[in-house]
């Protein structure tokens, strides 16, 4: 019986020296080695995505007076300009609205959506239809101190694309949603790809 045990307990301690068994408790301590590491990794992605959110609940805050610098030129036409003048230079500006103005007054805004609706699906005639007769007349307008949250929440829930920044009665700029969502993520978004980076390099 003892014999048994000790060949046993021989066969044993050579089968945890064999190079199968070795190589797998080699693999073991090498993850082993390296779980800090990716703590590290977990911890830096962690507090990343915490700092995209915080960040993000602050940038919404901030009023759209305060990115109108980034802003492009406002693209507008006269009240007269016909429908398929107004489609070619939305197409060539790579934009989905035209703002419509008498002189220095906001009168209108004219859209990828009207231009579908109420032209193409009406059945009209683009080269002798003016703008002004299928333009959203009197479109919702928003104060420069309107936050860009507030503004993202209009967009979401009257399902507007664009919105006319007015003050005093002038145009100072048109946002879109677009424009919106790509100004609360893009510092964010960079922040937290340089702490990935960062972390992998570790």
């Amino acid at each position: 019986m003892r014999k048994l045990f000790c060949k046993s307990g021989t066969g044993i301690g050579l089968a945890l020296f064999s190079p199968a068994a070795l190589a797998v408790q080699e693999e073991l301590l090498t993850i082993i080695g390296k779980a800090p590491i990716y703590a590290l990794i977990l911890f830096v992605i962690v507090v990343g995505v915490s700092v995209y959110f915080m960040r993000s609940r602050d940038k919404r805050r901030t009023p759209l007076g305060g990115i109108l610098e980034e802003r492009e030129a406002i693209h507008s036409v006269g009240s007269d300009t016909p429908v398929t003048e107004c489609v070619r230079m939305m197409a060539a500006e790579k934009i989905g609205a035209l703002i419509v103005m008498d002189g220095e007054r906001l009168i209108g805004i004219f859209t990828e959506r009207d231009a579908l609706n109420k032209v193409l699906a009406a059945g009209l005639d683009a080269v002798s239809t003016k703008v002004s007769e299928v333009m959203t007349k009197d479109p919702y307008c928003v104060a420069p101190t309107t936050t860009v949250g507030e503004a993202m929440q209009l967009v979401t829930q009257r399902r507007f694309r664009h919105l006319p920044i007015v003050q005093n009665g002038k145009l100072l700029a048109v946002v879109s949603s677009g424009d919106l969502t790509h100004w609360l993520v893009k510092d964010q978004m960079q922040e937290v790809q340089e702490l990935v980076d960062l972390a992998a390099r570790s």
